[in-house]
């Protein structure tokens, strides 16, 4: 599926893709007492160039989803692998391997959100694999233009943080963060070009050992 995306390299984050193995500049949101969020700005640098690669090569789908018992078409283009995957492209494979050595948990899939423009979106929601996988771990890879990422307790009530990742910026939400909160990526009435989310998480709760 073609994305119909017009895309603009930006001028900040040109070169080849390069990842901060050192994690420099990250830094912890504690959200509640069980519930963190650990974000490092810049540490994939290159990544407009991962951009277009995945733009150009992923299979992107529009999936269909039931909402008020009617089938509507989601807010915004997907794709996904496996590390185990042929055809999983390689650095997504080093990001794996890199956080899995980091936070100590076999993360081994990737899934790809492409936001066409400011109209594409994400509602409230916790990751569905709190279901099957205790206090699940899940990082994201912003490329692209940024836009507001908003986390509020379950339930409903007031944004309590927003951050505006992008260029490559790594967001890791931890502890009960899934069970207990919910993130979204709000529509904007705003000119926005193409934002792409590198989703990767544990299909199980396996613990690396080093």
């Amino acid at each position: 599926m073609k994305t119909g995306v017009s895309w603009q390299p930006s001028l900040f984050d040109g070169g080849l893709p390069t990842i901060d193995v050192s994690y420099a500049g990250l830094h912890r949101i504690q959200l509640d007492a069980t519930s963190w969020v650990d974000y490092c700005p810049g540490w994939l640098a290159g990544s407009d160039a991962v951009f277009e690669h995945l733009a150009a090569t992923a299979r992107w789908q529009q999936r269909t989803v039931t909402m008020w018992d009617k089938k509507v078409l989601e807010p915004r283009l997907t794709a996904g692998w496996t590390t185990k995957a042929e055809h999983a492209p390689t650095l997504l494979n080093e990001m794996c391997e890199l956080l899995s050595a980091r936070y100590e948990i076999c993360f081994d899939r990737v899934w790809v959100n492409l936001y066409r423009d400011g109209q594409d979106s994400v509602a409230w929601h916790g990751d569905r694999h709190r279901h099957t996988v205790a206090q699940p771990m899940v990082a994201t890879v912003s490329l692209g233009a940024r836009r507001k990422f908003q986390l509020r307790r379950r339930g409903g009530g007031r944004i309590e943080h927003t951050l505006r990742p992008g260029l490559g910026d790594l967001v890791v939400m931890g502890g009960r963060c899934q069970d207990d909160w919910e993130h979204c990526v709000p529509k904007t009435a705003s000119a926005v070009g193409a934002r792409m989310s590198v989703t990767i998480r544990p299909s199980a709760a396996r613990v690396v050992r080093t």
